[in-house]
């Protein structure tokens, strides 16, 4: 936060009643017992009691934030005496109030060669862009300007999703003059530099030991000037009109993820270059396959007797369907990875498969299973519960 002028011309200690070396919680102790004691709801009317809470509130907004504190008695340690820094029509000069002013009381700052360098950051923050003689800063929204970002929403079926594809967004908004490019100017010519600034944007003004910098009246801060406006934009570069925009969705793109297009946003102004298009990509879900980063996971039936003994079933890909080996004793639930048969990346190679086992138990049992599952219960031994105690 940069300096404020009441910070030269009010001891906000003193209105709080404390010594400058006052700790946090004395701060706001003082604080609440001052605007309690002159709160406009416990003075009705009173316009002194209302004018003293305020002046207590603008106190404990700067001595209650650490930050500005720090800055506040880095000001006030300079700003001892003599001068006030806000006085006169030039900004400087005059006799100070209480507290107000830099050392000297002739009218005019003097520096010490050890302070010029934080003293002139300073005062540049204070007077919004000044500094030392012969040092300028551009101000602020001087010079080109960068143009906004956008935002797109498309919706893909899992498979675009899997190759990658490009499809066209359609924005309604501010783009690029069709007719000038962009520039402003009328076809067949061009922005010219300005003549009042040399391109710079900003002008210098000298004011006693410092130099001002101000916005160029003639270009605006861009450092251009059109001689001729183009007729459809009247020279601002920009039109209201709806364009289709390409976008390219990478291989493998996921669910949510932005693709960003660079330079396809808004126009920017005095010359800035555009921003960006962000597009978010919404993908359908497979019918069969889920999804985790770049791989794929599938459920797969198998029979109680293809888990017991083992065996090799077919399971489909992406492309095409693969052999899966299913060890003997499989329990349901075990998950099988297939490697290389998941989702496609970006950059090169895919994610894996992920096979998930599960076991079918029959609904009904013929005679004949019945008689061989009760034969094969017979020979069990085992008691896959006994770890439970009971």
């Amino acid at each position: 936060m940069a300096p404020q002028r009441e910070w030269f011309e009010k001891d906000y200690y003193a209105v709080l009643g404390l010594p400058k070396g006052a700790t946090e919680k004395e701060i706001t102790r003082a604080y609440r017992k001052l605007a309690k004691q002159h709160h406009p709801d416990a003075n009705a009317g009173k316009k002194e009691a209302e004018e003293k809470f305020k002046e207590v509130s603008a106190a404990y907004d700067v001595l209650g934030d650490a930050a500005k504190r720090k800055e506040y008695d880095e000001v006030r340690s300079m700003a001892g005496s003599g001068a006030n820094p806000f006085a006169g029509a030039g900004g400087f000069g005059g006799a100070g109030g209480p507290g107000g002013g830099f050392p000297g009381g002739d009218g005019n700052i003097h520096f010490e060669t050890g302070d010029i360098g934080g003293l002139g950051d300073i005062l540049g923050n204070i007077f919004g862009g000044r500094g030392r003689r012969g040092q300028t800063t551009r101000q602020p929204g001087a010079g080109p300007r960068r143009g906004g970002d956008l935002e797109a929403e498309v919706h893909l079926a899992f498979d675009d999703a899997v190759r990658g594809a490009t499809i066209a967004v359609q924005l309604t908004g501010a783009a690029p003059c069709h007719t000038c490019g962009g520039t402003g100017a009328a076809p067949g010519t061009v922005p010219q530099t300005c003549p009042q600034c040399n391109g710079t944007g900003t002008l210098a003004v000298d004011q006693g030991p410092f130099s001002f910098s101000q916005i160029c009246p003639r270009c605006g801060g861009s450092g251009r000037v059109v001689e001729k406006p183009c007729p459809t934009c009247g020279g601002g570069g920009a039109e209201t009109r709806t364009r289709e925009v390409k976008v390219r969705i990478p291989v493998g793109v996921a669910d949510g993820q932005r693709v960003r297009v660079k330079g396809k946003g808004t126009p920017g102004s005095n010359g800035g270059p555009p921003g960006d298009l962000y597009v978010t990509v919404h993908v359908a879900p497979h019918p069969l396959f889920g999804r985790r980063g770049d791989d794929l996971s599938l459920r797969v039936p198998v029979t109680f007797s293809e888990a017991a003994l083992g065996a090799e079933v077919k399971v489909p890909t992406l492309d095409g369907s693969v052999t899966v080996r299913i060890p003997p004793g499989t329990a349901s639930g075990k998950t099988l990875r297939v490697r290389g048969r998941g989702m496609p990346k970006a950059n090169a190679g895919s994610g894996d498969l992920l096979v998930t086992v599960d076991v079918v138990v029959p609904q009904s049992l013929s005679d004949e299973q019945r008689q061989a599952v009760e034969t094969l219960a017979a020979t069990e031994s085992a008691n896959p519960r006994s770890h439970l105690g009971v």
